[in-house]
C-alpha cells in the first residue's frame, strides 16, 4: 500500500501532494542536530545566542545560521532587548514532532 492510499478519519486531507509537501518541509528544518538541539533548548524558555552557545557546543554563526534557518521556517520568534536577540518557540507543532520523534528514537529496541 502507498502512502497515497492512507487516509485517516481525523485528517481526510492526508493523501494531498500539499500535506506531503509540508510534512517534508517540516522534517528538513528539523533535519540536523544543531536545529534539534536549538529546539530543545527552547523548549525551556526564551534565550538570546550567548545563553544558547552556553548549553550547545558550536560557534556564533554557526548558532546564527541555523536559527535564521528557524526563524525562517517560523519555527522561532525572536525579540531585540538592547543589543540582544532573543530567541523563543513560535510552532508548538515542531516541538511535538521532535519529541515524539526522540522519543521513538530512545526507546526503539
Amino acid at each position: 500500500m502507498s502512502a497515497r492510499n492512507i487516509k485517516t478519519e481525523s485528517h481526510p486531507l492526508a493523501d494531498s501532494d500539499q500535506v506531503f509537501e509540508a510534512a517534508a518541509e517540516l522534517f528538513r528544518v528539523m533535519s540536523t542536530p544543531m536545529r534539534l538541539k536549538i529546539i530543545s533548548s527552547l523548549c525551556h524558555g526564551e534565550k538570546n545566542v550567548s545563553e544558547l552557545l552556553d548549553g550547545i557546543a558550536t560557534t556564533q554563526p554557526n548558532m546564527s545560521q541555523h536559527l535564521n534557518t528557524l526563524y525562517q521556517a517560523g519555527v522561532l520568534g525572536k525579540r531585540r532587548s538592547g543589543v540582544q536577540i532573543y530567541y523563543r518557540i513560535i510552532n508548538q507543532r515542531v516541538v511535538n514532532v521532535c519529541r515524539a520523534v526522540c522519543n521513538e528514537v530512545t526507546t526503539e529496541g
